[in-house]
């Protein structure tokens, strides 16, 4: 490490300005800042001193997802498998194997169009390249049909980069959650990629792993039938390991709660958000249930679909979330109530959560300003009783 270190300080000197590669300097500081501590201090203005920072902030995010990741890589193998009628005569490592081949090309799509994307903006504003998508690059992956092209996803994560984040002023600035914005535009420009029976399977060999399955081959996610009035034939105890389809990275529940612990124990994520979300869902599954528009469990509408991903990952992003203690409360059962009323109120949409987190972003500011008036208004009132 100590002789790549003295390399890019021998380097450094070109990208400075007047230097014959000055043009790339936001590339060259984008890299640097990414393998080496920067250390470059405040001159002015500094009051409090942490040791963690925004780069440390997004490494801890994605390795809380890497178990999220890698279970769907298996569970788009073990799909496959199972619809093709080989799951005995399919070991665990070619099951892996197949869904990593499968899941790479939207992780390297991602973060190719994201960050060429990010670096082009900081070279034309002459900026530094900020480290935030790199966890959406790999969150957007995640919260698609294992199906979905490859040009689809380019264009999602293309527009959700330019008018979720970069037009808004880049990272920490935008009001919307980059991911959300990505699975959104896929959703109402390519509805038929994005719902329907036949989007959840891979449904081709690669490279000599998995099978190739019957043309028309279909297979909707437990979500799906109930919102055609089925009973899901999925287990409580499939729906919890994550052994459904489903989007990428949101059919386990156990890795999901692996990286909450991670978020969590590390204070990256807020509690009271996270906790809030789920209080909001259940509290609203109860409501349609005793009123007899759902015959769906409280605890089902948990763990399926994405409510525990977004509850967890998406909810719980410190930019676009309530910041106010008391307005995380609120943002967080707004959006978990939110989330079941789209399910069970619109049948054609049964998944939910994201358009909840939307709607929560766009309400975050709101929440946060009453919280705000109401501890100033309180405040006059006690220093005039005095």
């Amino acid at each position: 490490m100590s002789a790549l270190k003295k390399y890019f300080e021998g380097i450094k000197p070109h990208f400075e300005d007047g230097g014959r590669l000055h043009a790339f300097r936001s590339v060259f500081e984008g890299f640097e800042s990414f393998l080496f501590v920067p250390n470059a201090t405040s001159a002015t203005g500094a009051s409090i001193h942490d040791a963690i920072d925004s780069k440390r902030i997004m490494s801890f995010v994605v390795i809380a997802l890497v178990p999220a990741m890698l279970f769907g890589m298996y569970n788009v193998g073990y799909q496959n498998a199972l619809a093709a009628g080989q799951l005995a005569q399919t070991g665990f490592l070619p099951m892996l194997c197949y869904g990593f081949l499968a899941v790479l090309p939207k992780i390297l799509v991602s973060y190719i169009v994201g960050l060429g994307i990010e670096f082009a903006w900081a070279q034309w504003k002459h900026e530094e390249i900020q480290e935030g998508f790199l966890v959406s690059g790999i969150i957007i992956p995640l919260i698609v049909p294992v199906n979905i092209p490859l040009w689809m996803l380019a264009l999602a994560v293309a527009f959700a980069v330019i008018f979720a984040k970069e037009i808004f002023g880049g990272t920490g600035m935008n009001v919307f959650n980059v991911a959300v914005a990505a699975r959104m535009f896929l959703f109402f420009s390519y509805p038929s990629q994005m719902t329907g029976d036949k989007v959840w399977i891979c449904q081709h060999g690669i490279l000599g792993l998995g099978y190739d399955l019957p043309d028309g081959f279909t297979a909707a996610t437990p979500l799906g039938e109930i919102g055609q009035g089925i009973v899901p034939d999925a287990s409580l105890a499939d729906m919890v390991m994550g052994f459904i389809p489903g989007s990428i990275g949101e059919t386990s529940v156990i890795a999901i709660a692996i990286g909450a612990v991670i978020l969590l124990w590390t204070g990256i994520a807020s509690w009271k958000t996270m906790l809030s979300v789920f209080v909001g869902g259940i509290v609203m599954a109860l409501v349609f249930t005793a009123a007899g528009s759902t015959q769906t469990p409280w605890y089902e509408h948990l763990v399926l679909g994405g409510f525990c991903f977004g509850a967890v990952f998406m909810a719980t992003d410190p930019v676009t979330s309530a910041r106010t203690e008391t307005g995380k409360y609120v943002y967080g059962f707004f959006v978990g109530a939110l989330a079941i009323i789209v399910r069970v109120m619109n049948p054609g949409y049964p998944e939910g959560m994201m358009l909840a987190i939307f709607f929560g972003n766009m309400f975050a500011p709101l929440i946060d300003f009453c919280v705000v008036q109401s501890n100033i208004s309180k405040r006059a009132r006690r220093a005039s009783r005095q």
